[in-house]
C-alpha cells in the first residue's frame, strides 16, 4: 500500500470517499452539503492542508488530511475499511507530527473513539456539539508520544 500526497485531482474522489465513509459509519449525521459542495470544500482542503491518499486503480479510496497537529479528517472507503489503511494512514500522520496529534470526532461514532484509543488517542474534553456544524456532541482525543 502506498501513501501519497493528495492532488488536485483527487478532491472528487477524496469527497466521494468522505461521503460514503460517513453515510456508513454514521447514518445519523444529518446531511449538510451537496455532492457539488464536499467536492469543492475538499479542492479546499487539499489546497490548503496535507492530505495524504491511498489510491487503488488510480483513484482515492482512503485519506487523511493534517493541518498543524489537528486531524482534520482521516476516512476510509467502506470497502476497504479493516484492512489496515485508515491504520497506515494516521501512522503515516505520526511520523510526520512526532511532537503529537488531536483530532475531534463524535461522541456516538464508538467505533472511531475505539479506533483512536488503540493508537494511544486520549479522551481530553467532552462538549454538547454546539461549536460543529452538525450540533452533535463530540470529543477531543490527543495523542502525545
Amino acid at each position: 500500500m502506498e501513501i501519497d500526497p493528495a492532488t488536485a485531482g483527487d478532491a472528487d474522489a477524496v469527497a466521494a470517499v468522505f461521503e460514503a465513509a460517513r453515510a456508513d459509519a454514521m447514518p445519523w449525521l444529518p446531511v449538510l452539503h451537496s455532492q457539488a459542495e464536499d467536492r469543492r470544500f475538499f479542492a479546499g482542503v487539499i489546497a490548503d492542508s496535507e492530505v495524504l491518499v491511498v489510491r487503488d486503480a488510480d483513484r482515492a479510496i482512503a485519506f487523511i488530511a493534517l493541518a498543524d497537529d489537528l486531524v482534520e479528517h482521516l476516512y476510509v472507503s467502506p470497502a476497504a475499511q479493516r484492512t489496515g489503511i485508515g491504520s497506515a494512514l494516521l501512522d503515516a500522520a505520526k511520523l510526520r507530527r512526532p511532537a503529537g496529534l488531536r483530532l475531534w470526532t463524535f461522541q456516538a461514532n464508538h467505533g472511531a473513539r475505539a479506533f483512536y484509543a488503540r493508537y494511544g488517542f486520549v479522551e481530553t474534553e467532552l462538549t454538547d456539539g454546539s461549536d460543529n456544524e452538525e450540533r452533535q456532541p463530540d470529543v477531543l482525543l490527543v495523542w502525545e508520544p
